[in-house]
């Protein structure tokens, strides 16, 4: 009896629970229930002085605003939406009033670890040296694109995405806001523990609406950290070689190395840097059009060289960057200093300092500055610039 009376209740419960799951609304369950929704508001004032230009300044105020459902039979969506509002719109200061879906794409969680997306998404690739959003701007970088990511081996990433379309950082009407492409981007990335992190890429651009913007990159990348007692040791290492693609009318082949080294002791740290995008003889240069450049070779972005990020001279930064973290006070000190690859031509040096403090679980706060001198008279990117931001932030 005791043994039927238990195996009642448990069929009884079991019913039971099959019934209220057959009465959950699929729908309701994604689009509400188990959906997230993100607010975020990012206030910034950015000055810009550079020697024979009037100072200009301004202020801007970003909401953007996200929306993600819960999974239906293994497929969600996202939707994010920006907007900018502008005291005013600088020739040197590149953020725009604006208001557009940032991203909105259709994902899917497949078989063997496998996640797919279809539409406006971000991709940020490694370190962001070649594919990346500028997340520092405004009006982020993001790319229309189909992609594929992979993680079924364990400590193995492989990404693939085709990209038909890179949603610039410029405003509506500029002719410079889009840029039409038939790119394949590939990252394959191995990572066991801190000390080993290594990736193989190639990234064919082809850029339809700039043809000198198509190249095809092949390279590897190798990065890790290691803890001796209270030392931390990093390292980082990168080679690639790029050529001419899509219909670009120059034949060349430059490459690209980066050698780093840095060493951390409690809140305190301190990195050097050899970087190189290389020319080929003063006919072409290394060029990385869908990078986030404001990250590399300075703060004042004198080498954005109308968005390839190198000229036909090509660039060497030479950096050290020195870290602290204090009371939860981030603090951070960059000095670099630039030449040609090729031409011996001394293109300058710039130092920049910044902070960030979060406070309040939502919120941080945050100054940088930077300063640029010294290159050589005759170039674009020969005058002195100085630049300071101030940056207030909330998330919701």
């Amino acid at each position: 009896m005791k043994v039927r009376a238990l195996t009642l209740a448990i069929l009884t419960s079991l019913s039971a629970s099959a019934v209220a799951a057959d009465s959950v609304d699929p729908l309701k369950k994604a689009f509400i229930d188990d959906s997230k929704v993100n607010l975020q508001f990012r206030l910034r004032y950015e000055d810009a002085d550079v020697d024979t230009v009037d100072n200009q300044n301004q202020t801007t105020l970003r909401t953007r605003l996200t929306y993600q459902t819960g999974d239906i039979y293994n497929l969600f969506a996202l939707t994010e939406i920006d907007d900018v509002r502008s005291t005013d719109n600088e020739a040197l200061i590149a953020d725009y009033e604006y208001t557009q879906i940032n991203q909105a794409f259709i994902g899917y969680r497949g078989p063997a670890e496998t996640l797919v997306k279809y539409g406006r998404q971000r991709i940020l690739l490694d370190n962001q040296r070649f594919v990346g959003g500028v997340g520092f701007r405004q009006n982020e970088q993001t790319y229309d694109a189909f992609s594929v990511k992979n993680t079924a081996i364990e400590n193995l990433t492989a990404y693939y995405s085709y990209v038909n379309n890179v949603n610039r950082i410029f405003p509506e009407g500029s002719g410079k806001e889009e840029h039409k492409n038939e790119t394949s981007l590939l990252n394959i990335n191995y990572k066991a523990g801190e000390i080993t992190n290594m990736t193989g890429y190639a990234y064919l651009i082809d850029n339809i609406n700039v043809a000198a913007f198509s190249t095809d990159t092949y390279g590897v990348r190798a990065a890790g950290k290691l803890k001796l007692d209270a030392i931390k040791l990093s390292y980082e290492a990168e080679y690639a070689q790029q050529s001419e693609g899509g219909d670009n009318p120059t034949s060349y082949t430059a490459n690209y190395y980066k050698l780093g080294a840095g060493v951390g002791f409690g809140a305190f740290g301190a990195k050097v840097g050899y970087e190189v995008l290389g020319s080929d003889d003063g006919k072409a240069g290394f060029i990385t059009p869908l990078a986030t450049l404001h990250a590399f070779n300075g703060w004042t972005d004198k080498f954005l060289f109308g968005g390839k990020g190198n000229w036909e001279n090509g660039l060497v930064d030479t950096h050290v960057v020195l870290t602290a973290k204090l009371a939860g006070l981030k603090l951070l000190a960059k000095y670099h200093k630039f030449d040609s690859d090729f031409g011996d031509i001394d293109m300058g040096q710039e130092w920049g300092v910044a902070a960030t403090y979060p406070f309040a679980k939502h919120y941080s706060v945050g100054v940088k500055y930077a300063s640029f001198s010294g290159a050589d008279a005759g170039y674009g990117f020969s005058n002195d610039t100085d630049k300071l931001w101030l940056t207030l932030q909330a998330k919701y």
